[in-house]
C-alpha cells in the first residue's frame, strides 16, 4: 500500500484530496493508499447529508471567522483543530473479501485501526482499552476520540476519520449543536462529557497505522491539479457546503 503525507495549504484542498485520490484509483490510475494530514486551523466539517442549521452554531462560527465545509462521505459533524490528525484509506473493493459491503468494511477497518492504536496506548497505560462503538467510533473507555465514515465507488472505497490527540475540546461545544443523530452509547451526554484526547504524538499514531496497513511506499506527488480543481469548483463553494 502507498502512503501519502499531505501538507496542502487549505482545508478545502485537504478535503478535496480524498475525493481526487479516490477518483484516480477508480479510474485505474492509482492503487490502495493511506493518507495523513493535520489541521493547521479551526474549521467545521459536516457529513454529506447533514443540515448545517441543525448541526452547527452558525452564528458562533461566523463571529469567530471559522469556515464550514462539507465532506463527500456521510457521518456526523466534526470540529477540525490543531491537535487533531486525519487519516484516509483508499481500499480496493473485492467481491468476497472484507471490503465487499459497508458493514463488513466498517468492521474490518475499525478493528485493524483499534488494534494498532491500542498497542500504542497500552505501552504507556497498560490498563487502557480501546473499543469500537456505534460501528465507526473509537473510544477510550466510554469517551470517544475518533469518528469515521465511508464512501464507496464500484472498485474502490474511501474510509476516513479524525483522531483527537491534543486539541482544544471546548471548541466543540462552542461551535456545534447537539447532533441530530446519536449512537445509543452516547446516552445524550454533552460534547464535553463525550469526547477526549488520546494524548499521543501524531507521529506515533501515524507510524502505528502505517505499520498496520503495510503502507511502506511513499507517494511524493498527489494529483495536485485535480485537487485544486475540486477545491475550487466544489469544496470552496457555498452551493456545496450549504447544500442542506
Amino acid at each position: 500500500m502507498h502512503r501519502l503525507d499531505l501538507h496542502l495549504p487549505s482545508p478545502a484542498e485537504n478535503l478535496a484530496a480524498d475525493e481526487a485520490i479516490l477518483d484516480r484509483s477508480e479510474a485505474g490510475r492509482g492503487d490502495e493508499t493511506l493518507i495523513f494530514w493535520e489541521p493547521r486551523e479551526t474549521f467545521v466539517v459536516v457529513g454529506y447529508a447533514n443540515k448545517v442549521a441543525t448541526e452547527v452554531k452558525v452564528a458562533a462560527c461566523e463571529a469567530k471567522g471559522i469556515p464550514i465545509y462539507r465532506r463527500c462521505s456521510g457521518g456526523g459533524t466534526v470540529v477540525q483543530m490543531v491537535g487533531g490528525l486525519n487519516y484516509s484509506l483508499i481500499l480496493r473493493i473485492t467481491g468476497n473479501g472484507p471490503t465487499r459491503n459497508i458493514s463488513s468494511a466498517n468492521a474490518f477497518i475499525m478493528e485493524r485501526n483499534r488494534t494498532a492504536i491500542e498497542s500504542e496506548v497500552r505501552s504507556q497505560k497498560p490498563e487502557a482499552r480501546i473499543s469500537v462503538r456505534g460501528h465507526t467510533d473509537l473510544c477510550l473507555g466510554e469517551v470517544k476520540f475518533s469518528g469515521n465514515s465511508q464512501r464507496r465507488r464500484k472498485n474502490f472505497l474511501l474510509f476516513h476519520g479524525t483522531l483527537l490527540l491534543n486539541g482544544d475540546l471546548k471548541l466543540i461545544s462552542e461551535l456545534l449543536l447537539m447532533p441530530s443523530l446519536q449512537p445509543d452509547y452516547r446516552a445524550r451526554r454533552p460534547h464535553e462529557a463525550f469526547v477526549t484526547n488520546l494524548l499521543l504524538p501524531a507521529e506515533t499514531v501515524k507510524a502505528a497505522l502505517a505499520k498496520a496497513w503495510n503502507a511502506e511506499t511513499e507517494i511524493q506527488s498527489p494529483p495536485q491539479a485535480d485537487i485544486q480543481r475540486l477545491a475550487r469548483e466544489k469544496y470552496l463553494t457555498r452551493e456545496w457546503n450549504f447544500k442542506f
